[in-house]
């Protein structure tokens, strides 16, 4: 979200609760709304803050980007939280996208390899950089091709965590995601959002040691 760009959050019609136990609380996120708060008053209003609002002691372990929707895992504690985030930060948790691409995807399954760092000129862009950029992969899988809009349905599914690299990467590719004012994919009259949705989330529960896959229902 650049600073310019007027924040207006969805309507507040009630969580999308996708898991609850006394330990963790999953929700979907819908696109255009914050994770967390953002500076200024203007910008307060969260999925966390939502979530908080009814449930007091859900913390924030992982963010989406605004225009991203999809599964958020909020750990309920002081100690599932450092549990939570110390899977995140060792990549143990599984995590796949469904994102729609403009194009037809050649090769279509693949891995992409490509360092990124933040453009500093364009913030909040960010951009391949071989000398200075750090490690990021992402693999994809091409599920559909739409002859009509001529766009690519593809699961993505992020070996790293780097901010915005699903985009940054599917645009390296030739690519864009649709809806991606940022990145290229803001064709006229094919999407009034980004087309990228955290679809699904596979982990240990940290308590329980219980296999859990969480699933995110596509909204597009």
């Amino acid at each position: 979200m650049s600073p310019q760009s007027a924040y207006l959050p969805p309507p507040d019609s009630g969580l999308e609760i996708i898991y609850i136990d006394e330990y963790l609380l999953a929700v979907s996120k819908p696109s255009g709304l914050l994770s967390v708060p953002g500076r200024g008053e203007d910008k307060t209003d969260s999925m966390a803050t939502r979530v908080q609002r009814l449930f007091p002691d859900a913390l924030v372990a992982h963010r989406l980007d605004r225009d991203t929707s999809g599964l958020l895992v909020f750990p309920r504690g002081a100690k599932v939280h450092r549990q939570l985030s110390m899977m995140f930060e060792q990549r143990t948790m599984k995590k796949s996208y469904i994102a729609v691409v403009l194009g037809r995807l050649d090769p279509v399954q693949g891995k992409v390899d490509l360092p990124l760092l933040v453009d500093w000129p364009n913030r909040p862009k960010h951009c391949v950089n071989e000398l200075n950029g750090k490690p990021a992969q992402t693999l994809y899988q091409l599920q559909n091709y739409d002859q009509t809009t001529n766009t690519s349905r593809v699961t993505l599914e992020p070996l790293t965590g780097r901010t915005h690299q699903l985009r940054v990467h599917m645009q390296s590719l030739g690519h864009p995601i649709v809806g991606d004012s940022l990145y290229g994919g803001n064709e006229e009259g094919l999407a009034k959002r980004l087309l990228l949705h955290a679809h699904t989330l596979d982990f240990v529960h940290p308590v329980t040691g219980k296999n859990l896959k969480l699933v995110a229902p596509l909204p597009f």
